[in-house]
C-alpha cells in the first residue's frame, strides 16, 4: 500500500521499490480492494524479497517491523513505520491501516520535496 501511495502521490519524482524480508505469495486481497477505493491499482503487484542491492540503491528505507532482519547500510535514511499488520484482515480492518499509511506517505513526500 505504501508503494502504491508513493507512486500515486509523488509520481516520477521518486523511484519506488517495494520488498519484504518474508514476503507472501500474493498481495493481500483486502489491501488491493481498499487501494482500489482510492483509485490505486495494486492488482498486478507481486511480493518481492528485500535484497541488499535494493537497500544500497535507495536513499530512504521504510521498514515496517522487520527489525534486525532488514539490511542496514550507513548513510541511508531509515524510517520504521509501526503499523498493524493487514494480513488476514478484511477490508473494514484494513481501511484504517491504509489511511495511516497514506498520512505517513504524504509526510514523506513533503519531506522529500523540502530537500
Amino acid at each position: 500500500m505504501a508503494a502504491g501511495y508513493l507512486k500515486h502521490l509523488a509520481g516520477d519524482r521518486v523511484e519506488v521499490l517495494s520488498a519484504g524480508t518474508a514476503p507472501g505469495n500474493a498481495v493481500n486481497p483486502s489491501a488491493i480492494a481498499v487501494m482500489a477505493e482510492e483509485g490505486i491499482d495494486l492488482s498486478t503487484a507481486t511480493p518481492k524479497v528485500l535484497t541488499d542491492e535494493a537497500v544500497q540503491s535507495s536513499d530512504y528505507v521504510i521498514t515496517m517491523g522487520c527489525g534486525d532482519k532488514c539490511p542496514f547500510y550507513p548513510g541511508k535514511t531509515y524510517l520504521d513505520w509501526k503499523l498493524e499488520d493487514p494480513a488476514g484482515q478484511g477490508v473494514d480492518a484494513v481501511r484504517p491501516i491504509r489511511d495511516e499509511i497514506r498520512r505517513l506517505v504524504e509526510d514523506l513526500v513533503a519531506e522529500i520535496d523540502a530537500l
